[in-house]
């Protein structure tokens, strides 16, 4: 969708969570992807006239960590990776946000584990309109890759075969729907 002929309502918006994913995707013994997602997030979004002046404020519980597989989740919350005993949630806050050819990027501040880095994401509108009960709107995209060790998350095992038990690289996928409040 061209950024160009879409407008944002101005103001306050609530995050739609049956219909927005928060989701990574981490290789996996160097030849497969792992997805993931969090179930329990919140955001805090208001649209300023000048939409690249709009504020995000995003939290996730990191309990609420799913791979499809129990073992994994669970390894995933010890101090190996999360520590989610000493750090139960995630966060992302934007400090700005740029034209960035039919898209933008917005950068953020993203805390995981104490550590917080910049990260630039990806982001497009993905569709503003009406929905059957009287109420606007919007879905977005956005995506970045991180390195986990920027954030002290450094586990890793050996494989005989040569590399690593899991990647460093990370991309993070943000698929949001926003209400206008």
């Amino acid at each position: 969708m061209s950024t160009a002929t879409v407008s944002l309502p101005t103001g306050t918006w609530t995050i739609d969570p049956t219909h927005t994913r928060i989701g990574f995707i981490a290789r996996h013994m160097m030849v497969t992807k792992v997805r993931g997602s969090f179930s329990d997030f919140s955001a805090d979004v208001e649209i300023a006239d000048n939409p690249l002046d709009s504020k995000l404020s995003a939290t996730v519980q990191m309990a609420s960590i799913d791979t499809g597989n129990s073992d994994r989740d669970g390894h995933l919350r010890t101090n190996d990776f999360f520590d989610i005993d000493q750090f139960p949630t995630m966060s992302l806050v934007a400090t700005g946000f740029d034209r960035s050819g039919d898209g933008y990027v917005m950068h953020a501040d993203l805390t995981i584990k104490g550590v917080t880095n910049a990260v630039d994401f990806e982001l497009d509108l993905d569709g503003i309109g009406q929905d059957p009960w009287g109420g606007t709107r919007a879905g977005f995209s956005a995506t970045a890759t991180v390195n986990r060790k920027d954030w002290g998350i450094e586990w890793n095992a050996p494989l005989e075969t040569g590399g690593v038990l899991v990647g460093e690289k990370v991309v993070i996928e943000l698929d949001v729907q926003l209400i206008k409040g």
